[in-house]
């Protein structure tokens, strides 16, 4: 087999695993609240569910908050942020595997040039902002084919920033809103 040949069926195969991935993510949203009760693992688990889906909300940011009130903020973020940035694995994969799907959208065309500009740090920033879009930015890093250790180390980076900073908000607040 050529490597034209095994780079197209790599690529299918990519495709059809994310789109697989996201169906099962969604069809058990409503127990993934259930991990939190697992601890760390848990909270890993919860946050890796979360972002692998692609372009398909799911909950994971309001376990964070609510978990960073019962554990160490630091540590909830740790394993928020790495567990995210595993799942967010996906939407490279999905760039990497089929760029057709969404290189019409009109906030796809905004943000892949920053991507292609600016490359990890732009990575780094979406990552560590809480926006529905960063998928996107995840699909557009494969499409440039950033190289996957450089995806995967920005994107940790934010998402344990942004992570922690709701794990912190949690613990700071979760008493004054009940109280």
């Amino acid at each position: 087999m050529s490597q034209e040949r095994r780079l197209a069926l790599l690529r299918i195969i990519s495709l059809l695993a994310v789109i697989g991935l996201s169906a099962f993510i969604f069809s058990i949203r409503d127990q993934v609240e259930s991990f939190a009760g697992y601890g760390y693992p848990g909270i890993f688990l919860i946050a890796l569910l979360a972002n692998a889906t692609v372009l398909i909300p799911a909950p994971g940011l309001a376990v964070v908050f609510t978990m960073g009130s019962i554990f160490p903020p630091i540590a909830v973020g740790i394993a928020a942020g790495t567990g995210g940035a595993l799942g967010e694995l996906s939407g490279y994969l999905a760039g990497f595997s089929g760029q057709a799907i969404v290189e019409r959208m009109d906030i796809y065309e905004r943000i892949s040039p920053w991507v292609e500009k600016y490359g990890t740090l732009a990575i780094l920033i979406l990552a560590a902002i809480p926006n529905p879009f960063f998928d996107l930015a995840g699909i557009a890093a494969g499409v440039a084919k950033m190289p996957l250790v450089k995806f995967l180390f920005a994107c940790w980076g934010g998402q344990l920033i942004k992570m922690t900073a709701f794990a912190y908000a949690g613990a700071f607040s979760i008493d004054w809103l009940f109280s």
